[in-house]
C-alpha cells in the first residue's frame, strides 16, 4: 500500500530504510503475535512518479521555486507558458494550415516589397524603365516554379528534414554542408531584419509621425517576436496564422477589384507628388547590369521557399506529402499575389518614394481604394504579416542550428529543447544578431535588401546539386525526371547566386561574401574542438582514471567562525592529514587565529602564509604548487566554506572571496574544489 503522507515511525523505534527510488518501507507489526507486514509510504508522488523502477520528475519540479526566485518562475510562465513534456511533443506538429502561415510567410510577405526593389533599381534609368517591371517579376515567378518543381523532389527524397544543409552533406561532403549551413544561418538573421523592417516602413505610410522611432519599435517587434516563438511552435503557429491569412484575404480582394476597375477603364491616372519627379529622373543608362540587379533585387522574393523544406519534421504526419503541399499552396499565392502586384504598380505608372516614407504598395492600395478603411485594413494587415514573415526564420535557424549542434558543428546548446520544446538558444540567438543589424542598418530595407539574397540562393544551389548528384549515384524510382528538374534548378539558382554576388557587390553583397567563410570556418573549428575532446574522454581498456586515494586536503581560511568549521569537519572525513591555510597581509589578525585556533581545539595542522602585497589568490596557487612539487602524483582538493545569504542582493555586501578562488581553480590541473555552503537564516 501507499501514502501521500510522511512515515509514521510510533510503532517501530528503528530508522526506516529509504529506498533510492524514494521509497520508506517501514516494518509493522500485526495484531497477533508474530505477525508482522512491510508498509511502503511514497511521501514525494507530487515530484516523481515511480513507473518500472525508474522515477519520472512531474511538472512541480520545475515549476515549485522559493523566495525570489518563485516570482521570475511566475514571470517566465506568464510570459511564454507552463512547461510541455516531451510526450505531447506529436501534439505539437503543425497541420498544413498553421504550417503555411509559419514556414510560408516570409515567402507570401515578400510580394509587399519585392516589387518595389524592382522599380527603386529600374528608377536609376528614369520613369521609362519601369515598364520593364512585369517582364522582371514574370522572370522571377517563372524561377518560382523551378525552385518549386526542386524542393518538392528533396522533400520526398528527404522525408526526415530537407535542409540544404542535410542534403548537401549528404551528397556533396561535410564542407558543402556547412557552407549551405553558413549561408543559410546569415540568411536567417537578415530575413529577420528585412522583414521587421519592411512591416515598420507599412505602418510609417499611414502613421508618418512615428518614422524617426521606427529602429526602435523594429527592436521591440523582435522582442515580441522572441517571446511568442518562445511559447512553442505550435502556439506560436496560432499566433501567427491569422495575420497571414488576413493579408492574402485582404490583398487579393484588392487586387481583384484593381483589375475589374482597370478593365472597366474606371481607374484614375496615377500622378507622383511634385518633389518626387527631379528625384526619380533618370542618372544612369538602362543597361544589362542595371537589368541584373533590378532582377536580383526582386529575386529576394523567392528565399522563402527553402523554410519548409528545413521545417518537414514539425508537419503532422505523413509529414514530406504535408510539407510538399504546403510548399505547393505557398507558391501558387506568392506568385499570384507578386504577378498582381507587379502588373497594376506597372499598368499605372507608380513610381517608388525616394524617401522611404510611402511604400509603392501603400500607394497602389490608396489609388485604387481611397483613404478610408480599407487602405488601413491593408497597411495593418501588410504590416502585421511582414513583421510576423521574420516568423520563418523563428522557426527555421533554431531547427537548423539543433541540426548543426548535433553533428558537433555548433555548441550543443543550441540543440538543448527548452520547456515548451522550442530551440530556446537558437530563438535567443537569431533574435540578438538581428537586434544588431536593425541598429546597424537603421532599419532600412533598401539597406538590407543586398545582404539577403546571396546566401540563399548559395544554399539552393548546393541543395539542388546534392540532389543532382544523388539521382546520378542511386538511380532510383523517377532519376531521370529527378535528374532533369534538379539539373534545371541548380543551374538556374547558380546562375541567380552569380548575377546576386556581381552586381551588388558594392552595394553590401561584399560582406556576405566574407561571413559566410567566415562563419563555415568557425563552425569547422567547433567541430574540431568537439572531437579533439571526445577523443580525450573516451574511455580506454588498460587506462586507470581513479583518481589518487590520498590526495593533499587543504582549507582556505580568513578566520575560525562556523562556516569555517563546517569545512574543517568536511576536510577531515575526507583526509586525516587535510590542512587548514590562511593568507594574511597582517601579522596580528594571523596571531589572534593562532590563539583562537588552539583555544577551539583545534584537530588539524594550521599553516599561515603571510601576504606583505596584499593578494590572496596568488599565494595560494603558488602554495598549491608548492606542495604538489613535493607530491606529482597526488590530486589536491581544495575545501572551501562559503556563506550564502538569505537574498540575493545581499551577495553584493560580501566580496564573493570563495566565487573567485573556485574561478582560478576551475582551470588549474589535478585540482578538485569541494564547496561547503553556510545558509544564512538555518
Amino acid at each position: 500500500m501507499s501514502s501521500n503522507r510522511p512515515p509514521d515511525r510510533g510503532n517501530d523505534p528503528a530508522e526506516p530504510r529509504v529506498d533510492p527510488l524514494l521509497e520508506v518501507r517501514e516494518k509493522r507489526r500485526g495484531q497477533r503475535m508474530g505477525d508482522s507486514y512491510v508498509r511502503i509510504v511514497r511521501p514525494f508522488e507530487d515530484e516523481f512518479e515511480r513507473e518500472e523502477g525508474r522515477l519520472v520528475a512531474t511538472e512541480r519540479t520545475v515549476l515549485q521555486r522559493s523566495g525570489w526566485t518563485r516570482t521570475l518562475r511566475g514571470i517566465r510562465t506568464l510570459l511564454i507558458g507552463r512547461p510541455i513534456s516531451s510526450e505531447h511533443e506529436q501534439h505539437e506538429r503543425l497541420t498544413k494550415v498553421k504550417a503555411l502561415a509559419i514556414f510560408s510567410s516570409d515567402n507570401i510577405s515578400s510580394s509587399a516589397y519585392g516589387p518595389e526593389e524592382i522599380l527603386r533599381v529600374l528608377a536609376f534609368a528614369g520613369a521609362g524603365a519601369l515598364s520593364l517591371t512585369l517582364p522582371l517579376a514574370g522572370l522571377i515567378i517563372a524561377m518560382l516554379a523551378i525552385v518549386t518543381m526542386s524542393y518538392r523532389q528533396t522533400i520526398k527524397a528527404y522525408p526526415l528534414g530537407a535542409s540544404s544543409y542535410i542534403v548537401a552533406s549528404d551528397n556533396l561532403g561535410d564542407r558543402a554542408g556547412v557552407l549551405a549551413a553558413s549561408a543559410l544561418l546569415i540568411g536567417y538573421v537578415v530575413t529577420v531584419a528585412v522583414s521587421v523592417s519592411a512591416g515598420v516602413a507599412a505602418l510609417t505610410s499611414i502613421l508618418p509621425d512615428i518614422y524617426p522611432y521606427r529602429v526602435e519599435i523594429s527592436v521591440a517587434m523582435v522582442v515580441l517576436l522572441t517571446l511568442g516563438n518562445l511559447r512553442g511552435i505550435r502556439e506560436s503557429g496560432s499566433i501567427f496564422m491569422a495575420p497571414t491569412y488576413l493579408y492574402i484575404v485582404t490583398m487579393l480582394g484588392i487586387i481583384g477589384y484593381a483589375l475589374v476597375r482597370n478593365a472597366l477603364g474606371d481607374l484614375p491616372p496615377y500622378t507622383a507628388p511634385p518633389e518626387w519627379a527631379a528625384l526619380n529622373e533618370g542618372t544612369q543608362a538602362l543597361g544589362l547590369f542595371l537589368l541584373l540587379r533590378a532582377f536580383s533585387q526582386g529575386a529576394v522574393a523567392l528565399t522563402g521557399v527553402e523554410a519548409i523544406s528545413d521545417g518537414v519534421p514539425a508537419f503532422k504526419a505523413p509529414e514530406w506529402r504535408n510539407a510538399r503541399t504546403t510548399l505547393t499552396w505557398a507558391a501558387v499565392i506568392f506568385g499570384i499575389l507578386f504577378l498582381g502586384i507587379a502588373y497594376l504598380i506597372t499598368t499605372l505608372g507608380i513610381v517608388p518614394d525616394p524617401f522611404e516614407k510611402q511604400t509603392v504598395l501603400s500607394q497602389l492600395v490608396r489609388h485604387v481604394t481611397g483613404n478610408g478603411p480599407i487602405l488601413i485594413l491593408a497597411q495593418v494587415a501588410t504590416a502585421l504579416l511582414l513583421v510576423l514573415a521574420a516568423n520563418t526564420s523563428f522557426a527555421d535557424f533554431p531547427r537548423l542550428s539543433s541540426f548543426l549542434a548535433r553533428d558537433g558543428f555548433m555548441p550543443r546548446q543550441f540543440a538543448f529543447r527548452g520547456e515548451r520544446l522550442a530551440f530556446t538558444t537558437g530563438i535567443v540567438a537569431l533574435a540578438g544578431l538581428a537586434i544588431v543589424l536593425l541598429v546597424a542598418f537603421k532599419a532600412s530595407v533598401t539597406g538590407l535588401i543586398p545582404l539577403y539574397t546571396l546566401g540563399v540562393f548559395l544554399a539552393f544551389t548546393l541543395s539542388q546539386a546534392g540532389m543532382l548528384l544523388r539521382w546520378w549515384r542511386r538511380h532510383e524510382k523517377g532519376w531521370r525526371q529527378g535528374m532533369i528538374i534538379n539539373g534545371l534548378g541548380t543551374v538556374t539558382t547558380a546562375v541567380v547566386a552569380l548575377v546576386v554576388g556581381t552586381s551588388n557587390f558594392f552595394q553590401g553583397s561584399w560582406m556576405v561574401i566574407v561571413l559566410v567563410p567566415a562563419l563555415m570556418a568557425l563552425l569547422m573549428g567547433i567541430r574540431s574542438h568537439y572531437r579533439s575532446m571526445e577523443h580525450q574522454l573516451e574511455a580506454v581498456p588498460g587506462i586507470d582514471d581513479d583518481v589518487e586515494p590520498d590526495p593533499i586536503v587543504i582549507v582556505p581560511l580568513a578566520r575560525l567562525d562556523r562556516p569555517a568549521r563546517r569545512a574543517l569537519a568536511f576536510a577531515r572525513t575526507i583526509s586525516p592529514h587535510a590542512t587548514a591555510v590562511h593568507i594574511t597581509n597582517d601579522p596580528h589578525t594571523a596571531d589572534q587565529l593562532r590563539e583562537h585556533w588552539h583555544e577551539m581545539g583545534g584537530r588539524m595542522e594550521l599553516v599561515v602564509v603571510e601576504s606583505p602585497y596584499r593578494a590572496l589568490v596568488g599565494p595560494l596557487l603558488r602554495y598549491m604548487d608548492a606542495l604538489q612539487s613535493l607530491h606529482p602524483t597526488r590530486p589536491i582538493v581544495v575545501v572551501l566554506a562559503e556563506v550564502v545569504p538569505r537574498h540575493w542582493w545581499e551577495n553584493l555586501l560580501h566580496n564573493q572571496t570563495s566565487l573567485r578562488l573556485k574561478l582560478r581553480l576551475f582551470g588549474r590541473k589535478n585540482t578538485i574544489v569541494a564547496d561547503v555552503p553556510f545558509h544564512l537564516g538555518d
